[in-house]
């Protein structure tokens, strides 16, 4: 293998150019949970839109539905066009949805303009991973890998900061402000950090491995050396053209295998998307004032309380960025599905306790609403510690060159999928009881530890041109390359 520097000079640089791409994701976060703080307002007469409880978890996820969209073409078109032009056009979506939404005048264009922001979502998932994974060298680049992941908690706390600032100085989401009402500001906060990503991006470097596909070894050499630091030229030049064919066009057939269809690395990345999603993490986002209110609190308590829980996660993903690459994906990967099991099976204990008030919405008593309130947390903990950013990481690196761009972003389609089917359904399982709600993820989480056990292979220390269509695990983790 190539050997790769990574003196002070460029791994500054390449961690400058993996956090530029990375602010996708902080896009992918404050889009998708902006809406937290507005969903009782849009939910109220107050509104004009009065939402069902079955419309109420639509309009919440239905952005979902532009994100699966989004990421599934994401890759063929960056395959094409290259990654830096995705980047750009997902940001204009951002921005498009962000004031269209603002503006929305009924349910059914609100939807509209929020399934538009969704296919920048979807893209911006599939293209910052698989970007950051091609520009990183091996040792470091669980932690770059990572960035997305912090990207994304740090774009979820401040939607949901932005939300509680807003409600606080109207009063309530569904308040006056400023000539239009606190929620409508809250979607259209969103246009300034479009307006950044989009710029950042059209000053990033192409992927040296989307170069070198297209033929421009010229340039793909100047990445390598002015980015990654790499001194051997030629020789990673070699290592990739010898994986990818370059007289042939990438597509999504490619991805075919002998087992259910598709090779037996796109499935363990398909499931690891599905089982991220089905742990429940995003009704925390999604719906947590909601929930918070459940347990007691008004309003302004349940925004600020969805503000520290959002703290918490940006701050156990820096434990995970500081862990991954001396620690390993799987390790982390099986610790987490033990603590999200446990601390979702308490959740579903505790609100076995909870009771209907006039109003019909649940309430816990003493002690139970504080131990929902301690395992709800911790539940973000064990998430944004393992399997929030190292989900990402993996997907970004485990897959070989000649497939990556296109098995990305089948298995993040499958990741919005099993998104928007949780935050739909949320409402429902509430409904049933919240009991049975959490039982549900917590049944997942437990079948999460022996999916990784069996099917996870450790990608820690391997180059990107050691990754094989093959999923078999390796018991023994590789020691990291120098």
């Amino acid at each position: 293998m190539s050997k790769v520097q990574t003196p002070a000079g460029f791994q500054r640089r390449v961690v400058a150019v993996s956090i530029a791409a990375a602010l996708g994701g902080f896009l992918f976060g404050f889009d998708t949970a902006i809406i937290n703080g507005a969903v009782d307002a849009l939910a109220g007469n107050v509104s004009g839109f009065d939402l069902n409880v079955g419309l109420k978890g639509f309009a919440v996820s239905s952005a979902l539905i532009g994100c699966a969209v989004g990421a599934w073409f994401a890759g063929p078109i960056s395959n094409k066009y290259g990654r830096i032009p995705v980047m750009v056009v997902a940001a204009g979506m951002f921005l498009i949805s962000s004031i269209g939404s603002g503006l929305a005048f009924s349910v059914v264009d609100l939807i509209i303009w929020r399934v538009i922001g969704g296919f920048g979502v979807g893209a911006a998932s599939v293209i910052a991973p698989a970007y950051i994974a091609e520009v990183s060298p091996a040792k470091i680049r669980g932690r770059l890998g990572s960035l997305q992941q912090l990207a994304i908690v740090t774009g979820i706390f401040a939607s949901l900061l932005t939300d509680a600032l807003l409600a606080g100085i109207a009063g309530e989401a569904a308040a006056p402000l400023w000539g239009l009402t606190a929620w409508r500001w809250m979607f259209i906060s969103a246009a300034l950090p479009a307006l950044v990503y989009g710029i950042m991006s059209l000053r990033l470097p192409e992927s040296p491995r989307y170069l070198v596909r297209k033929g421009e070894i010229d340039r793909a050499s100047e990445v390598l050396t002015t980015v990654t630091g790499t001194i051997d030229v030629k020789g990673k030049i070699k290592e990739i053209t010898d994986t990818i064919d370059t007289e042939r066009k990438e597509s999504l057939r490619d991805l075919l295998g002998s087992r259910f269809g598709l090779k037996p690395v796109v499935w363990v990345g398909i499931l690891l998307s599905v089982f991220q999603q089905f742990v429940g993490i995003n009704v925390i986002f999604y719906y947590s004032t909601t929930l918070w209110q459940s347990v007691g609190f008004d309003e302004s308590s349940a925004l600020l309380t969805s503000v520290i829980t959002s703290v918490t996660n940006i701050v156990v993903t820096i434990v995970a960025i500081l862990l991954v690459d001396r620690i390993g994906r799987r390790i982390m990967l099986l610790v987490g599905s033990v603590g999200m099991t446990v601390t979702l099976g308490m959740m579903s204990l505790a609100f076995s306790f909870g009771t209907l008030d006039a109003a019909g919405s649940v309430t816990l008593p003493d002690p139970w609403a504080t131990v929902a309130l301690i395992c709800a947390n911790g539940f973000v903990v064990f998430f944004g510690a393992t399997w929030g950013p190292l989900v990402w990481v993996l997907l970004g690196e485990m897959f070989p060159n000649s497939i990556r761009a296109g098995a990305l972003a089948v298995a993040a389609a499958a990741q919005w999928a099993a998104n928007f089917f949780i935050s739909t359904t949320f409402p429902a399982f509430a409904e049933i009881g919240l009991t049975f709600a959490y039982g549900f993820y917590a049944f997942f989480a437990l079948l999460s530890f022996f999916f990784v056990y069996f099917k996870v292979a450790e990608t820690k220390g391997k180059e990107l041109e050691e990754m094989t269509d093959d999923a078999k695990v390796e018991r023994r983790t590789r020691p990291a390359r120098a």
